[in-house]
Parts: C-alpha cells; sequence; structure tokens
C-alpha cells in the first residue's frame, strides 16, 4: 500500500573503529573528545535522530516495531572487563535512549515494540580484527545473523520493549 506507516523500521548503523584506524580505546588513557563525538554520532545520535523521525510513523491501530543495533558490550550490567569506552558508553546511551522511547511511544501506541538487538558476532570487517580469541561456532555470517534477528524481532510483544535482545531473543541485562 503507497504511503501505508511502516511496521518494521531497524537501524543498523554503528561504528567500533573509526576509517582512519582509531579506536576502540583499551584504557581511559587513550580516550579522545573528538574520537568519542564521532563513535556516539553514529552509535548513538545518529539512531536518536532516525527514531525522532520514524516513530510518529508507526501505525496506532496495529503492533509495529523499532529495533536498533547494538551490542551486549553496551549492557552496564554484563561489564565485566572494561575497555572499549566509546564505543560502550555509546552503545549503553542507545540502549537508553531505546529505554526513554519505548516508554513515551507506548503512552500512544499501545502496541509498538521499540527496542535494541544485539546481533552476535558477525562475520563482517567490523568484528574481523577481534577474532583471535572466538570460541568455535561463535561467529555468525551477515545473512544467519539478518534471520536470527527478524525471528527474534517476530516473538516480541509490547511488554518487551524497552529492553535489549540478543540474537538466540535472551533478555540483555541492562
Amino acid at each position: 500500500m503507497r504511503n501505508a506507516p511502516p511496521d518494521l523500521v531497524i537501524v543498523a548503523s554503528g561504528v567500533l573503529t573509526l576509517p582512519d584506524g582509531t579506536g576502540p580505546e583499551r584504557s581511559y588513557k587513550s580516550l579522545d573528545p573528538v574520537v568519542m563525538a564521532r563513535v556516539f554520532a553514529a552509535n548513538t545520535i545518529g539512531p536518536a535522530l532516525v527514531a525522532k523521525h520514524m516513530l510518529p510513523l508507526l501505525p496506532r491501530d496495529r503492533r509495529a516495531v523499532l529495533a536498533a543495533l547494538s551490542a551486549r558490550v553496551g549492557s552496564i550490567g554484563d561489564n565485566r572487563v572494561g575497555g572499549w569506552h566509546s564505543y560502550r558508553a555509546s552503545k549503553a546511551g542507545l540502549n537508553m535512549l531505546v529505554r526513554n522511547f519505548a516508554i513515551e511511544l507506548g503512552r500512544t501506541h499501545k502496541q509498538a515494540v521499540v527496542v535494541s538487538l544485539h546481533p552476535g558476532t558477525v562475520d563482517t570487517a567490523l568484528s574481523e580484527p577481534f577474532r583471535a580469541n572466538l570460541p568455535d561456532g561463535q561467529l555468525t555470517d551477515p545473512d544467519g545473523a539478518a534471520r536470527n534477528l527478524l525471528g527474534v524481532i517476530d516473538g516480541l510483544i509490547p511488554a518487551d520493549s524497552g529492553q535489549q535482545f540478543d540474537w538466540k531473543g535472551g533478555r540483555v541485562p541492562d
């Protein structure tokens, strides 16, 4: 149907390492405000602006989903190793915005679901430098990762709104 409201919006943007090879920081001693701003722009601010413009378009009379790709390392409760400061903080910021958007949208769109999704370790250029210690079977091809996330999205209900889920449908701690 032409000009129909979207039932599904997926925000699949983000950056771990900048195009010049900078990042991720392994120590607070490496923090650089310019690098941090660029990482936050891609991982937090960009998805927030997509949500700003897309959330009002979601239908009010049926289920609709806005899902943003995040990362398990953005979970404050699941962080046990530190490092990757800008990436972790920007994904935690994205997760907080998802929670905020879910609360606000839930007031007018009772069937809407707003979530962040952790796709797992996907066989892309982003993960390539960090695969050395990856357990067998933990690397997923991009098509498989997409299928996994679409399966998770299919199973979401409005009560899930504001949460983060991994590629298996498990809830990621805040």
